[in-house]
């Protein structure tokens, strides 16, 4: 893809610290001389669209759910009216690049702005100025109290410098990137699909020991419960809470300052749930101020599990569950968010862990499922009612030691799959930056691209999986084969 790109052969300073060198055909213009502000409302006929910091002016039916709690009032008459080829901005949110050139007509929020373009091509603009070369400098521009609730001063965003290439050179820098955007999109895709079958894979695997066992000859007998089927006949069939020591819900807290840094706890959120491990991520945990009394009894130990009791949507129903552990997360509690489950001392948590997984995967929560505001809550009571299969203790830890072993290989497999998405991320990422800020000269590679087909608006990679049978997805047992070895 970048395969004979070079520097420009002539550069210049762009009197810009953070721009560098720029090649000798280009200007920088401050944003002022960039955009003009517009401002035209009363079209409450027109649909509504958002501002997204994935990408940008979107169609508000078409956002992801975590995207769209924004209050819509009766009266639409003072949204501000978009026109394809506007900037619109999220000016809240334009730290993170909630802002870009729009394709469509249509109406934002009143506190939003819009502005009209002079001198620079729209799809250029759009990619460019979203380009992690600029967003920075939008963080810069803006105030606020804490990281969430910053502000865009106008005035400092007008005095971004923006590098412009000669008008040929933007549609040539467009070409290109769309291009490589398309065949990174594609590859992605064809890796997504690759893990949702490794973890269909896994899930039969694990659905297979936890409700049969590892005995395949193994007598069954009725277990009464329909999605379990018939069990092991030595098996018990129980109530989710005859497995627990305890329930305990968590809290949220208070925003941690100085003044009551004695009080400060890690805070484990559900956007902390790593779902392909069961487990918490490491990075980014989130600090809460909570007092001794109402803290140390809701702090977490090993073995504990902590269950999504709110949140969930239509294509994922509350009531994920993940292991706690205090070695990625010493001295922790959970948000009001999840409820903390304690195994009982006949339980292998991890047993009942894949259990209660297998459960929200295949739905079987959905009944205790009560909804009344866009969010799911679980009703704790009629949860912990449901009836499981249950085998002795022995045979819990003999069922997780091989799926252990099983697994493994599988999610070696499915790791690295995670590992090349993110590579190309961040290769993308890159490659954008170097292009719009001259570092690489496209022109002749964009001269020589084939005409294609206009696809479709390309999936977004972190909410959806595409069709991609023609980019090279191998099939999920000779992946695993090939991880094993």
């Amino acid at each position: 893809m970048i395969d004979g790109l070079k520097p420009y052969p002539k550069m210049k300073d762009s009197g810009v610290p953070w721009l560098g060198k720029l090649p000798a055909g280009w200007e920088v213009r401050k944003l002022r001389g960039i955009l003009r502000r517009v401002t035209k409302r009363n079209r409450p006929d027109l649909p509504l669209l958002s501002v997204v910091r994935e990408r940008g002016v979107v169609r508000r039916n078409a956002t992801p759910e975590d995207e769209n709690h924004n209050y819509i009032p009766d009266d639409l008459s003072n949204y501000k009216v978009v026109l394809p080829g506007q900037f619109a901005m999220n000016k809240m949110k334009a730290w993170q690049g909630s802002y870009g050139v729009s394709q469509y007509e249509g109406i934002v929020s009143p506190a939003y702005f819009v502005f009209d373009l002079a001198g620079v091509e729209g799809r250029f603009f759009h990619v460019a100025i979203r380009s992690h070369a600029y967003v920075p400098s939008f963080a810069q521009a803006s105030d606020g109290v804490r990281i969430g609730q910053w502000d865009l001063a106008e005035p400092r965003m007008r005095e971004i410098p923006f590098a412009i290439p000669p008008l040929p050179e933007q549609a040539a820098i467009v070409r290109f990137l769309d291009h490589a955007d398309r065949r990174i999109r594609r590859y992605i895709r064809a890796k997504q699909k690759l893990i949702k079958l490794l973890e269909e894979q896994k899930q039969a695997i694990i659905h297979r020991a936890v409700t049969r066992g590892l005995d395949p000859n193994v007598r069954l007998k009725p277990s009464g419960v329909e999605w379990l089927g018939d069990v092991p006949e030595h098996w018990e069939v129980r109530r989710v809470l005859s497995c627990l020591e305890g329930t305990r819900a968590g809290i949220w807290g208070d925003d941690p300052t100085p003044a009551n840094e004695a009080d400060h706890v890690t805070c484990l959120r559900v956007a902390d749930f790593d779902m392909s491990r069961l487990s918490i991520h490491g990075s980014k945990l989130t600090k809460r101020a909570v007092p001794a009394s109402l803290r140390n009894p809701r702090l977490l130990a090993a073995g504990d599990i902590l269950m999504e009791k709110s949140g969930g949507g239509e294509t994922e129903p509350v009531g994920r569950v993940v292991l706690y552990d205090e070695n990625v997360a010493p001295h922790a509690i959970c948000s009001n968010f999840i409820v903390r489950l304690r195994p009982n001392a006949t339980t292998e948590p991890k047993f009942l862990l894949h259990v209660l997984a297998i459960m929200q995967v295949t739905r079987r929560n959905v009944p205790c499922i009560k909804q009344t505001t866009g969010i799911q809550n679980l009703d704790e009571r009629a949860y912990l009612s449901l009836a499981i299969g249950v085998p002795p203790l022995v045979e819990q830890q003999a069922i997780i030691a091989s799926l252990t072993n099983r697994l493994r290989p599988i999610d070696k497999a499915a790791s690295r799959a995670r590992r090349e998405i993110d590579l190309l991320r961040e290769y993308r990422t890159r490659l954008i930056a170097d292009v719009v800020t001259g570092k690489l000269d496209v022109r002749e590679a964009a001269a020589r691209l084939p005409d294609e087909i206009e696809e479709p608006e390309p999936l977004d990679e972190t909410e959806a999986e595409g069709d991609a049978d023609d980019a090279g997805v191998g099939d999920a047992d000779e992946m695993i084969e090939e991880a094993e070895t």
